[in-house]
């Protein structure tokens, strides 16, 4: 090596040094690489003193099997950690057997890398935090329209009314909620209420039903919406009897009772979205302005259903007649109180 490749080599940015092969002596290094590793000056030093990280039974096998050897490693120089990528391969030009070492630092590589590793996991974990976010919401729409109207709603924006000739509609009511939540401490009867409703969405999803709203105290529930069900009568009329047995059965064991009124007609509606920036999803149509008035002519604990009703169901369920009725906007109809289900065969 000249004087004239010694002094290029001096003024590189990057650590340069020749090793002898046979014992790792530091022949020649520029002043980079004695800032990086720095020396005490003495004749025996060897790379593995100035590099101790160095790994030199690993480099002798991969530089005799002709291959460079590469690896990364840090320093500190005043007080400054440094990252760098290190080079050490054959080198011919030496008068005795010896290695070429380079060695860069990679440290802007390294911060660069660590940005975007950082913007990486952020960018993750907002698509997390949107994709559960998502799943709330989409929680919440399911909660107050059908799946269908909500799929409706996610593909083109809107969701367009329906008429549904073939459905069954209960409507809930209890009897004398204002005068206990007035009377009694009202965040415990709500809680109550919220407690009791919740349980009437588990049972309301066991007979295929689904729950349109809830207006205070009133439950409606309804089935052969959008799936078309056969047996959409039966299918509510089973929820009926289950709501009155789960009250029946929860007065028991609560010092609170809560009585309730029930009604259920079968016949059309037309179920749309209600709203611009709240939505509600919302039956209308006679079938359920007739739910409304068998649930407001029930009585305490009673399941009121009209003759057309009963007609659909008499051979399964047991019915005690209550006679002819005025029901307003609908005329004199016998109504019937249903007691049970018939033992099936």
């Amino acid at each position: 090596m000249n004087d004239t490749h010694r002094q290029v080599l001096q003024g590189l940015d990057s650590a340069v040094a020749l090793v002898g092969a046979e014992d790792w002596s530091v022949l020649f290094e520029n002043a980079k690489f004695f800032r990086w590793f720095p020396g005490t000056g003495g004749d025996d030093e060897l790379l593995t003193t100035r590099m101790p990280d160095f790994r030199a039974e690993r480099a002798q096998s991969r530089l005799e099997a002709g291959r460079p050897f590469k690896f990364e490693l840090k320093v500190t120089v005043e007080g400054r950690e440094d990252h760098l990528r290190v080079t050490l391969e054959k080198f011919d030009g030496a008068s005795e057997p010896a290695y070429l070492l380079q060695a860069t630092s990679i440290r802007k590589e390294m911060e660069t890398q660590y940005m975007l590793d950082s913007y990486s996991k952020m960018a993750e974990k907002n698509a997390r935090e949107l994709e559960r976010e998502k799943d709330r919401v989409e929680r919440l729409l399911l909660n107050i329209m059908p799946r269908a109207v909500f799929e409706e709603m996610r593909e083109f924006g809107t969701a367009t009314p329906q008429r549904f000739d073939s459905t069954s509609i209960l409507m809930l009511d209890f009897v004398g909620f204002t005068d206990m939540a007035i009377a009694a401490d009202p965040s415990a009867i709500i809680a109550e209420l919220n407690d009791i409703f919740s349980s009437f969405d588990r049972i309301t999803e066991m007979f295929d039903c689904e729950r349109v709203r809830t207006i205070g105290d009133a439950y409606m529930a309804v089935s052969g919406l959008l799936d078309e069900s056969p047996d959409h009568a039966a299918n509510i009329a089973r929820l009926a009897l289950r709501f009155r047995r789960y009250l029946e059965r929860r007065n028991q064991a609560h010092p609170q009772q809560w009585t309730a009124r029930i009604g259920f007609n079968t016949g059309s509606v037309i179920g749309s979205l209600v709203g611009v920036q709240k939505y509600v999803y919302d039956l209308f149509g006679p079938g359920v302005n007739l739910a409304a008035r068998m649930e407001s002519m029930s009585e305490p604990m009673k399941i009121t259903v009209n003759e057309e009703t009963y007609q659909l169901l008499k051979n399964e369920f047991v019915f005690t007649e209550r006679g002819p009725h005025e029901i307003k906007g609908f005329g004199t109809q016998n109504l019937y109180f249903l007691e049970g289900e018939l033992a099936r065969r």
